[in-house]
């Protein structure tokens, strides 16, 4: 479980690919020694699991599964990526809950300047749209966001300076294409209303 916090950025320093998915290493500033083995990071929103550990960077293992349905399968050494430790019992949540299972992929439409903040404009997959309301949250790239508004299969979002700076934000443009997980309670009422449709 995680809350949508980045806490680091890194970057992919390797990806080995075969038959059954791929092998990515992973550089980033956490102190590796205090990360137990087999220990849940996300990475751009993809929950991950550290199969090996060095000083300054991790290794974790990818699904072909994982590869299609995330922008996984488009990283490639160098590639930025934001990191997010998972929670424990105490810590503060200062996002929302965010699972890690990315629900499909977003591309991004707009970028304009919005005051000291930068708004962006999104393009959801049609069949997570739904799921997606003014003021409600989201995760993109694993980055806890509020909705600004939602226009059809569109809607925005409103990105700090700060966000912009310590998240992949900040190179961020029309066509990049970004991780989307829906609002954990959304995901859960949608599922209910279908069953009670069906009943």
């Amino acid at each position: 479980m995680f809350s949508g916090i980045v806490t680091d950025v890194g970057e992919v320093r390797q990806v080995q690919r075969g038959a059954g998915g791929a092998t990515l290493t992973i550089v980033t500033a956490y102190d590796t020694a205090l990360i137990a083995l087999g220990a849940s990071i996300a990475c751009s929103g993809v929950c991950l699991t550290a199969t090996a550990l060095q000083a300054g960077r991790f290794t974790a293992d990818v699904s072909n599964e994982t590869l299609a349905c995330s922008t996984l399968g488009d990283w490639r050494e160098g590639t930025r990526i934001n990191l997010e430790q998972s929670l424990k019992l105490g810590d503060e949540m200062g996002g929302h809950l965010v699972l890690g299972h990315v629900d499909g992929v977003a591309r991004i439409t707009g970028r304009r300047p919005d005051g000291d903040s930068v708004r962006f404009s999104i393009a959801a997959p049609r069949e997570l749209a739904p799921f997606i309301a003014p003021k409600g949250s989201v995760a993109l790239d694993g980055i806890s966001l509020t909705v600004n508004e939602v226009d059809g299969e569109t809607f925005g979002v409103n990105i700090i300076p700060h966000t912009l700076t310590h998240t992949t934000f900040g190179d961020a443009g029309p066509g990049t294409r970004m991780n989307l997980e829906i609002d954990l309670i959304a995901r859960y009422v949608g599922r209910l209303l279908d069953a009670r449709g069906a009943a």
